[in-house]
């Protein structure tokens, strides 16, 4: 089997023991798949020996300890994907407005709006007013950009 799934193996066997994981790919996907497998460190196999000893003491005081190569790389993607805190003006929306927001969201006019919801697009078009400047955006595409940031 190859070492990912030698991770999960382990993992997945009862007591879980500290997994460090050591690799020749300096791949994303394998930088991942060992985390989420329950690796608690990453290193490449041309990593000073050093690091390796620190990785190994790291392990056993309970800490994780990731190759300097692809921390930076790996903080770009945590930020990337995480989402932003909503901002304490979402509060302020209503319910009704929340749901406007969620199928702004998905790309959905007015007019589709206005029959998920079974109201009036009037009404769509009142509430998406209120969403923006409750929000303090310029227009509906801030909207659902706002949106997708905080993973509404």
């Amino acid at each position: 089997m190859d070492g990912l799934a030698a991770i999960e193996t382990l993992t997945g066997a009862g007591t879980v023991p500290t997994i460090i994981a050591l690799t020749t790919f300096d791949l994303d996907e394998y930088l991942f798949g060992a985390l989420q497998a329950g690796a608690a460190g990453f290193l490449l196999k041309d990593t000073d020996p050093r690091l390796l000893l620190d990785a190994v003491r790291a392990a056993h005081q309970g800490h994780g300890l990731i190759d300097p190569q692809v921390t930076r790389r790996l903080i770009h993607r945590f930020a990337t994907l995480s989402p932003k805190p909503v901002t304490p003006a979402y509060d302020q929306l209503t319910a009704r407005e929340r749901e406007v927001l969620h199928h702004l969201a998905q790309g959905l006019s007015n007019a589709e709006i206005a029959r998920e919801l079974w109201i009036e697009e009037g009404t769509v078009k009142t509430h998406v007013n209120r969403i923006l400047a409750k929000l303090r955006l310029r227009t509906r595409v801030h909207a659902v950009i706002y949106a997708h940031q905080h993973r509404l």
